[in-house]
């Protein structure tokens, strides 16, 4: 199972772990993804994802 969003396509991304002596070493750092069932099919779905399809959307007035 990869750790990707289904929505934005967002994965993981890479960061390195510095000890006291300023060794590295690599590591994962996993978005935050949540299963969200959305018009019926089950979705992984990342947190950024979820707070912007709960915001209102916001129409555009036309000027004449």
């Amino acid at each position: 199972m990869a750790k990707r969003c289904d929505v934005c396509g967002r994965g993981s991304t890479r960061g390195n772990n510095r000890s006291h002596s300023m060794r590295q070493t690599v590591r994962r750092q996993n978005i935050n993804l949540q299963t969200k069932a959305l018009d019926g099919i089950k979705l992984k779905v990342c947190s950024t994802c979820l707070k912007t399809s709960k915001k209102p959307v916001k129409v555009k007035k036309e000027v004449k």
